[in-house]
């Protein structure tokens, strides 16, 4: 075993906390050594879809060029579906330029490419192919002070640094090591490739309700375009044939006409992948010499497509507490950990929105056969029908460009006294009396679905 102390920062990951982290500490002068257990291009079936507030983040990081010639598709917001309706949903006007915000979708594994590439022609950034298989502490305190890595032979080699970030993503292997919280699982993504499909709206996410919870889609390349299930509970064995089926008999006919074809052809021709969604409230950081950044820190359902969102401006956020004016040297314990304590905090004003955005959101597009829930879907559906501030709000929210958690808290209580006022319209004399009783019922669902969500990201 080797022994090398030439760094001042280690990144556990080469994904897009990993390679953002190095980019930006690696700017300003900090040697920073990034360990990827692969450096070959990933494959995987989320982290396809930037949201505007991530695409202005990765330009604040001087990375921006990691979204060209990579196939990548322009994203000016959603087509939502319900019962055979369909209501638009755009990105608001940037006030600045005068010109519609724009996200951006495309292949996760090209974009991971070019983000290494990035990190690796960055100036006293380091990249190596490595498996981190342990946290080294000191031998006096509980101090971590680097990790112990090998190589494709086997090879094992001690690199420490005072400070290392952990960045390994959703299925963290040191995640334990910080915290008790648990990601809380209760539905998997579900998705493959539909081929030339011509969407009802181009350049514009599609969000399909269907029972018993939603469809996501969006274009990723010229040809391709993703498509991801959510199926609550207990995965269908893809083994023998279960989950294909319920994709055909129960996903399929429920999809808008102009889906149905590709679907049913991309079920028959491509491969069936999956992915857990669940939920981690953040935790804070106030352990000696190392941080938990991305996944491994926060995880909120894939559906809104914010994870990135917040992991690039979780990067920016850090990299101006631990700039070398507010921190020199990162050997500076009580700095680091004071630094921490307000990144814990100060990340809340962009984090929370989209966290309980998302969750709130999956919880009322899952609506079931709660009664409730369904009321609370169709009033939702409704609000964005009546266009305006009733899209405008949400939808700067789900873009990551609205870091205002009072501003989610009024739009929800709206939809949901909206929802009541849909109730009364649409029922009859002899529902009144029911429809009184729904007040109250209705309200209490939509505490119950945004509050527990708040409260996770605001105590700690």
């Amino acid at each position: 075993m080797s022994f090398n102390t030439e760094y001042d920062i280690i990144c556990v990951g080469a994904g897009v906390v990993g390679c953002a982290a190095a980019k930006v500490f690696g700017d300003s002068g900090r040697k920073v050594l990034v360990l990827e257990r692969d450096l070959n291009e990933p494959d995987r079936i989320v982290g396809e879809l930037m949201q505007p507030g991530g695409v202005h983040a990765l330009e604040e990081l001087g990375m921006e060029d990691c979204l060209e010639d990579i196939d990548g598709i322009p994203c000016y917001g959603y087509s939502v579906f319900r019962e055979g309706k369909m209501v638009t949903i755009p990105y608001p006007i940037n006030e600045n330029t005068g010109k519609q915000e724009v996200g951006r979708s495309f292949h996760h594994g090209r974009f991971i490419q070019k983000l290494r590439m990035s990190a690796t022609n960055t100036k006293n950034v380091t990249i190596k192919q490595m498996t981190v298989s342990q946290l080294l502490t000191d031998d006096t305190s509980d101090r971590i002070i680097g990790v112990l890595a090998s190589d494709k032979e086997g090879k094992e080699k001690r690199f420490t640094a005072p400070l290392t970030i952990v960045a390994d993503g959703i299925f963290s292997r040191f995640r334990k090591d910080f915290t008790t919280k648990t990601p809380d699982v209760r539905s998997n993504f579900v998705g493959f490739i539909m081929k030339d499909l011509n969407l009802p709206l181009p350049e514009h996410g599609c969000v399909v309700m269907v029972k018993p919870s939603p469809v996501l889609i969006y274009q990723i390349g010229k040809r391709d375009t993703r498509v991801l299930i959510d199926v609550p509970g207990q995965l269908p064995s893809v083994g023998n044939g279960d989950l294909k089926k319920y994709l055909q008999d129960v996903v399929a006919p429920q999809l808008p006409k102009v889906i149905q074809i590709k679907f049913l052809e991309g079920l028959e021709t491509e491969r069936l992948r999956s992915m857990p969604c669940g939920f981690l409230p953040p935790s804070a950081n106030q352990n000696d010499g190392t941080v938990l950044l991305g996944d491994a820190l926060n995880i909120r359902h894939p559906l809104t497509g914010g994870g990135m969102t917040v992991a690039l401006n979780d990067v920016i956020l850090l990299s101006r507490l631990l700039s070398k004016e507010n921190v020199p040297l990162l050997q500076d314990t009580d700095l680091v950990i004071q630094a921490m304590g307000a990144f814990h905090w100060k990340r809340k004003r962009y984090c929370t929105p989209i966290n309980v955005l998302a969750m709130a959101l999956y919880r009322i597009f899952a609506a079931s056969d709660v009664p409730d829930l369904q009321v609370l879907q169709r009033g939702c559906f409704g609000y964005f029908e009546l266009g305006g501030e009733c899209i405008n709000g949400p939808v700067s929210l789900l873009a990551g460009l609205a870091d205002r958690p009072l501003l989610l808290v009024y739009h929800f209580f709206a939809v949901a006294f909206y929802s009541i006022y849909l109730e009364f319209k649409s029922g009859t004399n002899a529902e009144i009396p029911l429809n009184f009783i729904k007040i109250f019922t209705v309200l209490y669902t939509a505490c119950v679905t945004i509050l527990p969500y708040l409260w996770s990201e605001i105590q700690d």
